[in-house]
């Protein structure tokens, strides 16, 4: 049954990562399964999206329980984009790994613990049921809290201890979100949950609970209570900081998006007010960590903060071209967000430092590395005909059509702040006197620029290709803003 395919985006890194734990001696072998099962996602993913544009959404009931009684995994175009997204972000990631990472790394379960996480997020992507997302949620956290000590300097175990702790409080809240939300409709199916809502009204309980959610999320996506992330995305090593700045947050911001429009819709006044007023915070916080600092992972930190903030100004807005402007952008970020890392670990390799008043030059000896770098800036700044411009301007739209002009002054003085914090690196790290001579010049592997490359043009494809994807995320964007969809899709057959 085509169906049961919807699980095996989450269910082939399980399965490779067990059997990789028993491969630990053989990194390379590892890297090769890692590298054969993402692309494998990737493809199931692609051939998904493509099922649910021609049939409509997919969903698969575990023991053959209809709604609203068992487990179900749903794929719409909206999660898929996402897990496709997600599985060809990580094949390069790994790529990178391959060709980077030392024997240390590669025999301490990192490629195993890469695969669960990956799951994590592809199982957060595709659930129906919230208790479902609260496990791939910490399948996920599990794998990161791991990924983020592996290697064990002082600074790694100081910044995974303020993570752990954080992120074991959030989970609390969402345990607690869930029993009253449990105890006042009687169901965790996300379409079942939507109706009963529905029915019953959005009252001052269910608001409440719905503040928790959002408190819960935004934790987990770096909006607002974002003091954990520049640290513990700055420590590990660049390949996990790659993953983590293209990855976690964006599990926290699709589940935003996805409980407060298909559950919590019905007092936008109250909830969706909150969700701007956060966002805005998060774009002034984001942009002043942006400039404040000179270690380049601090800067490419603080930048995955403000992509949060204006993403969810897209959902603060909710209009059909800011929800829209916002999928293009998440995609957008995915790719550009692991770029910047691997392009800041290559740097920080090649110059033995993070600080940007002790390098320079660069340009003369790795000019590909340098290009590579100034185009990640322009994608991010949002320059057209880069990833990051349609998103960008659509976001624009729906603020200036909704009239939510102050938001749509710091979403647009935010792209200033990061043009201006990467142009401080392209021209320190880049321009002026080169600090290395020829003899003590580190060669760098050309096989190490591949990856990144693969990124470069990926960004440069979906500025370009903008109409190759524009079906996939008008359909997605119609499937947030009109929650009966999603909610026919899958309670079809089903008890209401």
């Amino acid at each position: 049954m085509m169906n049961n395919i919807i699980l095996l985006p989450m269910l082939l890194p399980i399965l490779v990562g067990v059997v990789l734990i028993f491969l630990r001696a053989y990194g390379r072998i590892q890297a090769w399964f890692s590298i054969g099962v993402m692309a494998a996602s990737a493809g199931i993913a692609f051939y998904l999206l493509e099922q649910v544009q021609a049939n409509g959404i997919l969903r698969l009931d575990f023991g053959g329980w209809e709604p609203p009684f068992g487990i179900l995994f749903v794929a719409d175009s909206f999660s898929l984009l996402l897990v496709l997204t997600t599985t060809i972000v990580a094949t390069i990631i790994l790529l990178y790994a391959l060709f980077s990472a030392g024997r240390f790394l590669q025999t301490t379960y990192f490629y195993p613990t890469i695969l669960f996480l990956i799951a994590g997020v592809n199982g957060s992507f595709l659930t129906g049921d919230l208790f479902n997302l609260f496990v791939c949620f910490e399948v996920m956290l599990l794998s990161s809290y791991v990924l983020l000590t592996l290697g064990g300097n002082k600074r790694q175990l100081r910044e995974a201890i303020k993570y752990v702790v954080i992120n074991v409080v959030s989970s609390w809240f969402f345990l607690v979100a869930l029993a009253y939300l449990y105890g006042a409709v009687g169901t965790l199916n996300m379409a079942h949950v939507s109706v009963r809502v529905a029915e019953a009204g959005q009252g001052p309980l269910l608001t409440t609970v719905s503040i928790i959610f959002l408190i819960v999320f935004s934790l987990k996506a770096g909006l607002l209570l974002y003091f954990w992330l520049p640290g513990s995305y700055s420590a590990p090593p660049a390949v996990t900081s790659a993953l983590f700045g293209a990855l976690l947050t964006k599990v926290g911001i699709y589940a935003l998006f996805r409980v407060f429009s298909l559950i919590f819709y019905h007092q936008p006044e109250i909830t969706h007010t909150i969700i701007g007023a956060m966002a805005a915070i998060t774009l002034v916080g984001g942009s002043l960590g942006a400039i404040a600092f000179n270690d380049i992972r601090k800067i490419a930190a603080y930048n995955v903060v403000i992509a949060v903030g204006f993403i969810l100004v897209g959902l603060a807005v909710s209009t059909p071209n800011s929800i829209e402007g916002a999928i293009y952008y998440l995609i957008h970020d995915m790719v550009i967000k692991a770029l910047l890392f691997l392009l800041v670990g290559t740097i920080i390799a090649l110059t033995g430092t993070a600080m940007l008043n002790k390098m320079s030059g660069l340009m003369k000896n790795y000019p590909m590395l340098g290009w590579s770098f100034f185009i990640t800036m322009l994608s991010l700044a949002g320059v057209p005909p880069l990833s990051g411009f349609i998103g960008k301007v659509l976001v624009s739209e729906g603020a200036v059509e909704s009239g939510a002009y102050g938001l749509l002054t710091l979403a647009l003085l935010s792209s200033l702040f990061v043009l201006y914090s990467l142009l401080r690196i392209f021209k320190n790290s880049f321009w002026g006197e080169t600090i290395i001579s020829k003899e003590d010049q580190v060669p760098l592997k050309k096989m190490l620029l591949f990856p990144c490359l693969m990124l470069v043009l990926l960004t440069i494809g979906l500025g370009l290709g903008t109409e190759l994807i524009s079906g996939y995320v008008t359909d997605a964007a119609e499937t947030l803003l009109n929650p009966d969809i999603y909610i026919d899709a899958v309670m079809g057959g089903g008890e209401s």
